[in-house]
């Protein structure tokens, strides 16, 4: 099976984006060490969401982006040109109960991290301030990103509530504009274009960053058997 794959990279440091498999990503000090890491992202990814695993993939790039973001951090603008077409009512009904299901999975995983306080990760900076270490830390700024990509599609959303909570009330507040379904692409903070599709993608990605991140750190912190890998990662 063939896994089309956006490349963004800045320099050699590569992220890659999974066009088919919404929210799936893998990164390396260059574009083949990426690409060595998605099949393994891909099981991973059909493993959390129920699907059967073909047996063999190949990847291929379809779409290539020359970012002048810190990728190595994670950073990205990437908008696919997959994303700027039009939702038909289902597409949108998935696209939107896996931003959901994400949300929920990730609510699940900082639930069960014994001390959402306590981590064994040292300090770190980067040019975007000190990288999040608790658990805590990680659920915030990952729950507290709602508004702002609501907002980048121009959808007036909050934080307040849980990750769960305050998603659904964004997807509410959107679909109480009836054009939203055509997928209107906008430029947003520091000239980065969104579109609707763009959101439900990044929401996912977004996610996932973070729960690796909490879950590996509770795996060193608490021990294997303390927390649930409710994404299915392949640590």
């Amino acid at each position: 099976m063939k896994i089309s794959c956006i490349w963004e990279h800045n320099g050699g440091d590569s992220i890659l984006f999974a066009d088919k498999y919404v929210g799936a990503f893998t990164r390396g000090s260059s574009k083949d060490s990426a690409l060595q890491k998605m099949p393994a992202e891909i099981r991973s990814y059909i493993r959390w969401k129920g699907g059967v695993i073909p047996d063999y993939f190949e990847c291929e790039i379809i779409q290539e982006k020359r970012s002048e973001l810190t990728v190595s951090d994670a950073d990205s603008d990437v908008i696919f040109d997959s994303e700027r077409k039009e939702l038909s009512v289902t597409e949108y009904a998935d696209l939107k109960a896996l931003a959901l299901k994400s949300a929920q999975d990730f609510w699940t995983l900082y639930q069960a991290i014994p001390d959402k306080n306590k981590s064994c990760l040292p300090v770190r900076q980067t040019f975007y301030g000190q990288v999040p270490r608790t658990a805590h830390e990680m659920y915030e700024h990952t729950k507290n990103v709602n508004d702002y990509y609501f907002g980048e599609i121009e959808v007036s959303a909050d934080n307040a509530g849980n990750i769960l909570e305050c998603r659904e009330r964004g997807f509410a507040a959107l679909e109480s504009r009836s054009d939203f379904l055509k997928n209107a692409v906008f430029v947003g903070s520091y000239d980065e274009e969104w579109s609707l599709r763009k959101m439900l993608r990044r929401f996912v990605w977004h996610d996932r960053i973070h729960a690796k991140s909490m879950y590996r750190m509770a795996v060193k912190t608490f021990g294997d058997k303390s927390v649930p890998n409710v994404f299915w990662f392949d640590i």
